[in-house]
């Protein structure tokens, strides 16, 4: 049996375990593993990889990669992805430029890099996801509050500057990015993990040797997505999938010595699930919104949670799928195709409307048909 194919068994396995244990886990429950995963175990796993290779300056062009996928993303949010919802709906457009351009890897990526790729991918992972978290953090709340200026009577600039600076310390605090810096400094003053006490080392190898089946367990009990709007959320999704393909695509032809690892590294890192951050930026506008009494919100909130609870699954069932056939996905043409194929069927949702419409219609056309002929009949009778 194919290697890879084995490991997306045995990753399967212990997410449909996290399924069965779904109606035993409370909401709170499941808080707490997220805590548990985002400050303890994912933290080590990066701190472990990072500190495992050698720093180059040339390893700062993955954060800009990153960046740059974050912009040509809301480029293609706001040109492309909200075009298929009607002129009308200006709140889920906005919520859909939000969420759709960015990235969540921490849940959705980082255990997928670690068991299939290793931890040297793992530490460039980490590294991107600064460039990314920029974009979500600081770029996305400054657009947010743009749109609220721009609606609202009432203008908050001041409060605008006081609360990037509160992101930025967020940012930092944050165990992720506190381990990134830390790492980082070590291995500027050429410190390794080898370097560590015996102790400290064991400790910090042992807390992240929990991580990927931590995280396996806590996608398969996360796993509730709304039926609602099912439809309309899998075509966005689809649509955001393909061309994220279609990038990875052009860049792998721009670059053809690239090895089977880095263009799976390419493929699978901006296939990642929407980031929570938009969300909280949405969630405090609506915050600031509701005291104004304003009638038109800014974002449609439930629609964005609906969007985040389906994201996720959506997202660990592509990265899983690149992996199992890897040998087939390192062809850019393949991964051309597999662009093209989402972007059809993020269509699909819609012609079945238009399907059902029109054979509505007809059936309607029909029925009012037999009718004048049965009048027709009547009368002559």
């Amino acid at each position: 049996m194919n290697i890879a194919f084995q490991k997306t068994l045995e990753l399967l396995i212990i997410i449909a375990i996290g399924v069965f244990l779904q109606k035993k886990v409370a909401k709170t429950d499941l808080k707490g593993v997220k805590i548990l995963i985002l400050s303890v175990a994912l933290p080590a796993v990066i701190f472990v990889a990072l500190l495992k290779i050698k720093l180059e300056s040339s390893l700062l062009i993955f954060p800009v990669l990153a960046l740059a996928f974050n912009l040509l993303m809301l480029l293609a949010s706001k040109y492309y992805l909200s075009k298929v919802l009607p002129t009308e709906h200006n709140a889920r457009k906005r919520t859909i430029m939000m969420l759709l351009p960015s990235l969540a890897p921490g849940l959705s990526c980082f255990p997928f890099i670690v068991v299939y790729l290793g931890d040297d991918y793992l530490a460039l992972s980490a590294l991107a996801d600064v460039g990314n978290k920029i974009f979500v953090l600081i770029l996305l709340y400054m657009l947010a509050m743009q749109w609220y200026n721009m609606r609202s009577i009432k203008k908050v600039k001041k409060s605008m500057n006081k609360k990037i600076k509160g992101l930025l310390i967020s940012m930092i605090n944050e165990p992720i990015n506190l381990v990134i810096i830390i790492a980082l400094v070590l291995l500027g003053f050429g410190i390794t993990l080898s370097s560590l006490p015996n102790f400290l080392e064991n400790t910090i190898t042992k807390l992240s040797a929990i991580m990927a089946p931590l995280v396996l367990l806590f996608i398969g009990m996360a796993v509730r997505i709304n039926a609602n709007e099912f439809g309309l959320i899998l075509s966005l999704l689809a649509r955001r999938a393909g061309i994220t393909f279609l990038m990875s695509a052009l860049f792998i032809f721009i670059f053809p010595a690239l090895g089977a690892s880095m263009i799976l590294f390419l493929i699978v890192f901006p296939q990642s699930s929407c980031s929570f951050w938009p969300f909280a930026h949405m969630s405090a506008i609506a915050t600031l919104e509701e005291k104004d009494e304003q009638t038109k919100p800014t974002f449609d909130i439930d629609f964005a949670v609906n969007v985040l609870a389906c994201s996720l699954p959506f997202s660990t069932l592509l990265i899983i799928g690149v992996f199992s056939f890897s040998n087939v996905f390192i062809n850019p043409i393949v991964i051309t195709i597999s662009g093209l194929l989402m972007l059809g069927l993020s269509y699909t949702p819609n012609a079945i409307k238009i399907f059902k419409k029109a054979k509505t219609h007809s059936d309607e056309h029909i029925d009012a048909i037999s009718l004048n002929l049965e009048t027709q009949v009547n009368d002559n009778d």
